[in-house]
């Protein structure tokens, strides 16, 4: 690995090369040495740190926009190669399976990327390339997919829906022979009831990642796998009871940032909002005074899995947003501006918490916004360190009711019943 600004123990990667790497095996070249730290006596994990080759990382998963579906996250990572051992034909490598002869460090394999013990990122190789250099040393670029990659590559049998919330259907969807998702899960029950009528029946050859991702839409929560890789779904998106993990600062009273964007534009208005159900049934929400000083802006969901008309008129009035607002839109920080503990929790920060960001501004005393995660991007470079940008949204952070309490006491806007 090159000299790094990186603490070279803070990080592991991991392939998993689907046969027994770190066994002793007799006779052999390179496994044929019994020591304390490399070769022990098996059996060991199938999974290989290959950390030691990674010259950089780039993780993502999430959304940019609230607006945004999600989709399956991401992580690429490069290496280098000095002696030809990560390569698919090198047969003496320690990554190759000599039982079955095949390379260990191959497509499909699961994989792990983690700092001081927490994931950052769990999923599977998409693609491993091996460039081989005419002089110098040969590189391996490696692309990656969480679950939702594996759940993209599959297809309904003809399905007839029960009367189900959300958060249930996914389970049966997740359940169903030909899905058969092993991964772990945490499903909120959710908070809509989705149709189950032959107009909602699901035809054979539907695309399970695209179905996932309908329910979603009727329930307009979050649907996303964790760093750590469990299948999560979250409840419609509002205001929340959890309180910030993390508070940035640019005047040296909490954890430092050095990038952050604020965006005041148009695209946020949506002062019509139509929604339109599988069996028919629709709902029109409008903002006439919105629509007065910003002109008519739409948002339009057909196909929706709503089949309730009070529950398709609460979604096109949820859908409204008649006032543009600036809005902190991604905040940014380096590792190397924080201390170990603010490192810890910047890393470990995940889509759907709640971050505080505040900004000094020229004129103003401080701009500060309570705001939802609803994506991260991760760089690390093994030469000059580890850079992470989350995507935000505005939230509003509520409290439980507590009784008799001189400042939660009282039933508000902001202390709410649990």
């Amino acid at each position: 690995m090159a000299t790094s600004v990186v603490q070279s123990g803070d990080y592991l990667l991991e392939l998993d090369t689907g046969f027994d790497v770190n066994s002793f095996r007799l006779d052999d070249s390179l496994k044929g040495v019994l020591d304390n730290t490399t070769y022990t006596l098996g059996p060991n994990t199938q999974y290989a740190d290959i950390t030691e080759f990674v010259t950089s990382v780039n993780y993502k998963r999430g959304r940019q926009r609230i607006d945004d579906q999600f989709g399956a996250g991401t992580m690429s990572f490069n290496m280098r190669d000095e002696t030809g051992i990560l390569g698919p034909y090198d047969t003496s490598s320690p990554y190759y399976d000599p039982t079955n002869d095949k390379p260990g460090l191959a497509p499909m394999r699961r994989v792990r990327l983690s700092r001081e013990s927490e994931y950052l990122f769990v999923g599977y190789v998409t693609g491993y390339n091996y460039l081989f250099a005419l002089a110098g040393p040969n590189e391996v670029q490696v692309n990656c997919s969480d679950d939702f990659y594996l759940l993209a590559q599959t297809q309904f049998a003809a399905f007839n829906p029960s009367a189900e919330t959300s958060g249930e259907r996914i389970e049966t969807v997740l359940a169903l022979p030909e899905i058969d998702y092993q991964g772990p899960t945490n499903i909120d029950t959710g908070t809509v009831n989705l149709g189950h009528d032959s107009s909602y029946n699901v035809a054979a050859g539907t695309n399970t990642m695209q179905y996932l991702n309908a329910i979603n839409q009727a329930e307009q929560g979050r649907l996303f796998m964790s760093r750590d890789g469990e299948l999560t779904f979250q409840p419609r998106i509002g205001a929340t009871l959890s309180g910030s993990v993390l508070t940035f600062a640019d005047d040296g009273t909490a954890t430092p940032y050095d990038q952050v964007q604020i965006e005041f534009d148009a695209d946020g208005v949506i002062n019509r909002a139509y929604v339109e159900s599988l069996d028919g049934k629709t709902a029109t929400a409008n903002d006439l005074t919105s629509q007065g000083t910003y002109f008519i802006q739409s948002q339009s969901i057909t196909g929706s899995l709503l089949h309730q008309q009070g529950e398709i008129d609460d979604l096109a009035d949820y859908l409204l947003a008649g006032e543009p607002g600036p809005r902190y839109t991604a905040v940014s920080t380096r590792f190397n501006m924080l201390d170990n503990t603010e490192r810890n929790l910047a890393a470990t920060v995940d889509i759907g918490d709640t971050i505080t960001v505040t900004k000094a501004v020229t004129g103003l005393s401080t701009l500060t916004s309570e705001l939802s995660i609803e994506g991260i991007d991760g760089i690390i470079d093994f030469a000059s360190g580890h850079r992470i940008t989350y995507y935000t949204a505005p939230t509003t952070v509520v409290f439980q009711l507590i009784l008799d309490d001189a400042v939660y006491g009282q039933l508000d806007s902001t202390n709410v019943l649990g």
